[in-house]
């Protein structure tokens, strides 16, 4: 086979992965397995004869039907399942021996076969190659530490989950934030950042995070223009894309129309547009199956891939067996296949796209009938973004024209009313996240001079993802709340 036709982008890794070695051990090991014919005295993990599990059975939802999700929720305990078994005793005895044995960190080869296929089926990445990972915060903890070193500046949306900063910050890694608008990262803005560099704050940017799809906590969702030129400024920037999509299974239509089992077409992925090598993608199966599965996987480059498996033997190791297992049986010829996964996830959508519009009808006759509060429908992911129009409270106040601020320095008391209504939010039973814990903030020596994101985070983050008694419950509590915050001419006590 070719080799792919990808550019050497050696210049993006961090003086750690250029150091790593090669576990040795490991080495061997991924000797004996591609040579089965060797006689190996060099193994020191127990006999498989030794284990003490004979048989593992998965039962797990029928996808037999056109809308298995809506099925699995309405019968409960008389839903149809299918039963996967892994036994010494069957054809399965091979892999079920494979995942208890150690492997090595790229994973069962049987289960990167299958999420290959997966790649294959809703993206165009043929020469990309998988990494088997703990879930997506597993895998963006090892790409930060694959390509940041001490000093460097990554880019991310302004708005970001917030423990993904906090693991790169502690390898002395710095954050440039850059814009993003209901439509998702704004391109202009990636590119202003990148123009208009100063030498003396060091390295220029060479990577950005991204996620594209119900980006987390916005809910926005890149267009395929945008994408486009994101990839098109990497390109011209010389940056890598680290595109964290876990939720990309989770798409939906209008509000209102029937999405039934759709067969609506996935967003084309940045890793799709990637013929430099440049896009490392991470997907993972909590959001479709289950996130105490804690797997995942990585498509990267060939040459990615190989510093990801060497930190991996370094570390982690090899990700658990019996995940493994449950992927490889569930999406194989003896489980669901590809075609029923298929129609999982589209049925998934179905359920959480009547989840959303659930929320967002109470949230039209609670919340925004009040002219108080208005939101965006998100296309993707699980959550809605709340807008507050603080500017209509009596409190409210901007720095005028004769008063004294720091260049940067917030022009609004956003940050103090949006504290308080968190507050009296708790007070009247509901928990809701406030748009500060997302903030990503800028170095206020060159960023977010002219519109400090302090004066932009009047926002609150909801979840369609619960229950609808939750939903039901909690909406008229923030409707509530927010009529008694705007006729407050007072700070609420303490």
């Amino acid at each position: 086979m070719a080799s792919p036709p990808f550019i050497d982008l050696t210049n993006h890794l961090s003086p750690e992965a250029l150091a790593r070695k090669v576990n040795p051990l490991k080495e061997i090991i991924r000797i004996a397995l591609s040579n089965p014919h060797l006689i190996s005295l060099a193994n020191g993990d127990p006999h498989h004869t030794l284990y003490p599990i004979r048989r593992i059975d998965y039962e797990v939802a029928s996808v037999a039907s056109e809308d298995p999700v809506a099925q699995w929720r309405s019968l409960g305990s008389s839903a149809p399942t299918q039963v996967l078994s892994t036994s010494q005793d069957a054809d399965s005895k091979r892999l079920l021996n494979a995942a208890l044995q150690y492997g090595h960190g790229a994973g069962l080869a049987d289960t990167l076969r299958i999420v290959s296929e997966i790649n294959n089926t809703y993206h165009n990445a043929p020469h990309h190659v998988p990494t088997m990972t703990l879930g997506n915060a597993d895998a963006i903890t090892k790409c930060l530490r694959m390509l940041g070193a001490p000093g460097d500046s990554f880019l991310a949306d302004e708005f970001t989950f917030a423990p993904m900063p906090l693991a790169a910050e502690a390898h002395g890694v710095k954050w440039v934030p850059v814009k993003i608008d209901s439509k998702g990262l704004i391109p202009d803005e990636l590119e202003r950042i990148l123009a208009n560099w100063k030498p003396e704050r060091g390295r220029r940017p060479h990577v950005l995070y991204t996620v594209p799809c119900g980006q987390n906590p916005t809910g926005s969702t890149l267009s395929l223009e945008r994408r486009k030129r994101i990839y098109d400024i990497a390109q011209r920037y010389d940056l890598v894309i680290i595109e964290d999509d876990p939720y990309y299974f989770l798409q939906y239509d209008s509000p209102g129309s029937e999405r039934g089992n759709s067969k609506k077409e996935f967003p084309t992925s940045l890793l799709s547009l990637d013929v430099d090598g440049r896009v490392i993608r991470i997907d993972s199966f909590s959001k479709i199956m289950a996130p105490g599965m804690r797997l995942g996987w990585i498509t990267s480059s060939p040459q990615f891939h190989t510093h990801l498996v060497k930190l991996i033997d370094l570390s982690t190791q090899n990700p658990h067996g019996f995940g493994q297992i449950l992927v490889t049986e569930l999406l194989g010829p003896h489980g669901w296949t590809l075609a029923g996964f298929d129609r999982w996830v589209r049925s998934l959508c179905a359920d959480y796209q009547r989840r959303r519009d659930f929320l967002l009808g109470l949230f039209e006759r609670e919340v925004a009938s009040t002219g108080l509060a208005s939101a965006d429908v998100p296309e993707a992911g699980m959550f809605i973004w709340v807008e507050v129009h603080l500017e209509k409270h009596p409190r409210f106040r901007r720095v005028g024209a004769g008063e004294e601020a720091e260049a940067n320095a917030p022009k609004t008391n956003t940050r103090e009313l949006m504290e308080e209504l968190f507050e009296r939010c708790i007070a009247g039973g509901l928990v809701i996240c406030p748009s500060s814990v997302f903030v990503l903030r800028a170095d206020p020596r060159y960023d977010d001079v002219d519109s400090p994101v302090d004066d932009r985070s009047n926002f609150l983050r909801a979840t369609f993802a619960g229950s609808e008694e939750t939903m039901a419950a909690g909406v008229p509590i923030l409707g509530r709340v927010l009529k008694e915050f705007f006729a407050s001419d007072a700070p609420a006590a303490k």
